[in-house]
């Protein structure tokens, strides 16, 4: 059975460092941080008061979502999905039309850890005091799980499948390779896919309770988040989204439609919180059969991967990821390919995290860079005993790439890891 090659056409993305691509890929580059102080953290008692959220004024809302849709509107997550994946479904070459016919061609999955926040603490507050008449007509679509695909499925009129997943911090890659499934499978041409995550003290009060975030840098905030760092002190939070529109090469071409890169393949497993995997914790054999189970199905060789976008949340456990890698693929010291981690800029994004990344994954591999790491100018010693220390890209480098790996590493102990190949016919 002959299997459809699948490419990108479409991108959007919300940023703690750039809200759109353009100023998203300028930041990237750049090694422009998102991250800031907000002082209702402080007030609130948390360790860490500092973290990555998109900047989007009213008037900007209003491009994206009705003055109706928005009213008694709560729920930073949905918005920021709606923003990143309505910008991939334009860039893609498509319009948003309320009155167009419904596209049976196209469907969605686009992934959330929780939905509305704040608007499901509004709710509480109504009902406990009696007031659950005044609650309002939004308060279901905007704290339900799958908030995020009701809202942009009904925007764009999808009419293939649309739902929304869920594996922590392996999300949005996870939510690419079933998009990446369906379209090679013959079950649809086009998928919109990504992640999206809400920002603030009631999603990040949890990690700030576990300790695992730094609460060294209060003062210093665009310092705090440092990957492979010998002096990182935990993650950073972060928020916002990242979207694609994935594509049949046939459909793609008969359109005529720019396209950023293909998707080879990857693979997703968990390593069932077994020999020495927790609910925080990876299980070493599991993330490294991950990772050569994603070689197998993108029918490639480690040698011929370019670039790592690493998950990498500058805890203890980056030294364990760089030790994995290197184990899957066989490859160390300076045959080690280079690799860098987004979230020394905007932080960690949660669900969002591997969405954002990918894209900046790929827009490495359309405009032929490789984005630096901040923040790392003391990398930690046992990565230096791993891979050289010139392929921890510091300075913007301009190289010749082929592909690129991005691997995702959550929460249950699960994992995902996606190949990216920069497109040639």
């Amino acid at each position: 059975m002959n299997k459809n090659r699948v490419v990108i056409t479409g991108l959007g993305v919300v940023a703690p460092n750039g809200v759109g691509l353009d100023a998203f890929s300028e930041a990237i580059k750049t090694g422009t941080s998102g991250i800031t102080f907000h002082q209702k953290l402080k007030d609130l008692n948390f360790s860490c008061c500092i973290g990555g959220i998109p900047q989007i004024s009213e008037e900007k809302k209003l491009e994206y979502l009705s003055p109706l849709q928005l009213r008694g509107f709560n729920s930073a997550g949905i918005l920021y999905g709606c923003m990143a994946g309505i910008d991939a479904w334009k860039d893609a070459g498509f319009e948003v039309d309320a009155n167009s016919d419904l596209d049976t061609d196209t469907g969605l999955i686009f992934g959330a850890g929780t939905s509305g926040i704040e608007k499901f603490r509004e709710a509480i507050l109504k009902v406990d005091k009696g007031q659950v008449k005044r609650m309002g007509s939004t308060v279901v679509v905007q704290t339900m799980a799958s908030g995020i695909s009701a809202f942009l499925g009904g925007i764009l009129g999808l009419g293939n499948q649309v739902t929304t997943n869920s594996s922590a911090c392996t999300t949005g890659t996870e939510a690419i390779l079933m998009g990446y499934e369906r379209i090679k499978n013959g079950q649809a041409k086009r998928m919109l896919v990504g992640s999206c995550s809400d920002d603030g003290p009631y999603i990040w009060g949890g990690f700030d309770a576990m300790r695992v975030m730094t609460y060294k840098h209060n003062d210093s905030p665009e310092a705090g988040s440092r990957p492979m760092s010998a002096t990182a002190s935990g993650f950073v939070p972060g928020s916002g989204a990242g979207a694609f529109v994935l594509e049949s090469l046939e459909s793609a071409l008969e359109r005529n439609a720019s396209i950023y890169a293909e998707v080879l393949g990857g693979n997703v497993n968990s390593g069932g919180q077994r020999n020495g995997g927790t609910m925080t914790a990876p299980n070493a054999e599991a993330v490294q059969r991950c990772i050569t189970d994603a070689l197998k199905n993108a029918k490639i060789a480690a040698q011929d991967i370019d670039a790592i976008n690493g998950h990498l949340t500058a805890t203890s456990k980056d030294s364990l990821e760089i030790a994995n890698w290197t184990q899957a693929l066989g490859r160390s010291g300076n045959d080690f390919p280079y690799i860098n981690c987004l979230k020394s800029m905007v932080g960690h994004c949660l669900p969002a995290a591997g969405s954002i990344e990918c894209v900046a994954a790929v827009l490495q591999l359309k405009e032929q860079f490789v984005f630096p790491n901040i923040n790392c100018e003391d990398i930690h010693p046992e990565i230096l005993e791993l891979i050289s220390e010139e392929k921890i890209v510091r300075e913007l480098l301009k190289t010749k790439l082929e592909i690129v790996a991005k691997a995702s590493f959550g929460f249950g102990d699960v994992n995902g890891c996606v190949i990216f190949k920069s497109y040639s016919e």
